[in-house]
């Protein structure tokens, strides 16, 4: 019988870290506004520059960029998930891409994406809660010979299978647990 690995979703970030973090956002947010005069018509170069100073646009840079803006909260949602290029959940430590170009589709692409799903207990776009991994799929990172691939912190990760997954997560808890013991 397999022992169960616990989901990484249960990992809970204290409420002072939390506090801190809004009231960062909320400064940043802030100047960045004040820098384009909270103008609409530069709504978009808000979202980008808020997005480049957290890595993602936080719930609550949304509201305050409506308030400003004197807009409902919902407009800037829609312009956010309408463009690719912005992301609602904040990126993890370690981002996991898994390839689903033609090759690696043909080779199992989607069952190693759902193997990372699983152990990872988030879905695409997503990040755990300890934001330690955060999950994307991508069309193609050019190394079909090695198919499936998943890109790991940027490194390549060839002929992926579910095993290999577990094998790349508990490097990370063996290197996590190292670093603690020093």
């Amino acid at each position: 019988m397999t022992k169960k690995r616990p989901s990484r979703k249960q990992n809970v970030r204290p409420d002072a870290s939390v506090a801190k973090e809004a009231e960062q956002i909320k400064v940043h947010t802030l100047d960045i506004l004040r820098a384009y005069h909270g103008e609409r018509r530069n709504l978009i170069p808000i979202l980008q520059d808020i997005q480049a100073k957290f890595g993602y646009l936080p719930r609550e840079a949304i509201k305050q960029v409506a308030k400003s803006m004197r807009i409902r909260e919902l407009e800037v949602f829609g312009v956010a998930s309408f463009y690719n290029q912005f992301r609602l959940n904040p990126p993890g430590k370690h981002p996991v891409k898994v390839c689903l170009g033609t090759a690696c589709h043909i080779k199992g692409g989607r069952i190693i994406l759902e193997a990372w799903e699983r152990r990872l207990g988030i879905k695409v776009g997503e990040t755990t809660t300890d934001r330690e991994f955060s999950l994307e799929r991508v069309a193609c990172v050019g190394c079909c010979a090695m198919a499936p691939v998943s890109v790991v912190e940027e490194k390549i990760e060839g002929k992926v299978s579910p095993t290999r997954v577990d094998g790349i997560l508990l490097s990370f808890e063996l290197e996590k647990e190292k670093g603690t013991d020093k």
